[in-house]
């Protein structure tokens, strides 16, 4: 298999650290450069609890775009920073592998509109958790059949967005079988505001918990007439997202339109 060149932004975070041990794994994956806002002009390999591999640190860039021949940028650093290294590898004609979230709809349309221009295959995934992805294409088959639903995703104390991009993404495609719906009672009152979570457009309520101690986790709960069904779905590590960004990588290769959510790329 050939070997796929990788740039990885945000190598110290939880994530990162983790990408850097798949990649060192992973005999046709090579790590070739690291984006990161200190250690510029290191290597990975200077840096301590990191792999013996003498991947480049650059801050900026455009610089580390320009001087280093690679295939694929894995970005797992913040919205506004994964926004900006996404639309600069499509520029350069390398592939992005994105995990940050909080990208609009218009941001959307117009990276699709450049990855088409490029013909540069780009991947932004919600979630890359294999199990993750199940769960919300459960909750999509079920909400054909039970149209009363609530959302609650429950992250670590320092994730940044609210709700998480894999709430929204699961509404988004229970909203594609599910009739809408105003659920609760039509005369409700929050005695508190946002006693109720956020409603979507559709009238599908999330509910956001933020508490150290956590990874990353999400219950879909459907009600009907004498029943309730849950569907959940638990991240105890940062682990089980690596085999979606490995699977990421690998199918990106053959890929020149942007895919946005990991259920468009697995069987």
């Amino acid at each position: 298999m050939k070997t796929i060149k990788i740039i990885l932004a945000g190598p110290r975070g939880r994530m990162g650290r983790e990408a850097v041990e798949l990649i060192h794994r992973t005999e046709h994956f090579e790590l070739v450069a690291c984006l990161d806002r200190v250690n510029e002009g290191k290597k990975l390999s200077e840096i301590g609890g990191f792999p013996p591999i003498d991947a480049p640190i650059y801050h900026n860039p455009v610089a580390c775009f320009q001087n280093v021949e690679a295939d694929v940028l894995i970005d797992l650093t913040t919205p506004e920073i994964g926004k900006l290294h996404t639309k600069l590898a499509l520029e350069y004609g390398v592939r992005p592998v994105v995990g940050t979230t909080g990208f609009t709809d218009e941001e959307l349309k117009e990276l699709a509109e450049l990855a088409e221009e490029k013909k540069t295959g780009v991947i932004i995934a919600p979630n890359f958790a294999v199990g993750a992805i199940l769960m919300m294409k459960f909750a999509q088959m079920a909400a054909k059949h039970l149209e009363d639903v609530e959302i609650i995703e429950l992250h670590h104390d320092r994730k940044l967005d609210a709700p998480s991009g894999t709430a929204l993404k699961t509404a988004e495609l229970i909203s594609q079988t599910r009739t809408p719906k105003r659920q609760g009672h039509p005369e409700e009152v929050q005695q508190l505001a946002g006693a109720r979570g956020a409603e979507t457009k559709d009238g599908i309520r999330i509910h956001s918990v933020r508490l150290p101690g956590l990874v990353a986790h999400q219950e879909v709960i459907f009600g009907g007439e004498g029943q309730s069904l849950s569907i959940k779905h638990d991240s105890y590590n940062r682990a089980s997202f690596m085999s979606g960004i490995k699977l990421s990588v690998e199918t990106i290769m053959t890929l020149d339109v942007l895919v946005y959510g990991l259920e468009n790329i697995i069987e």
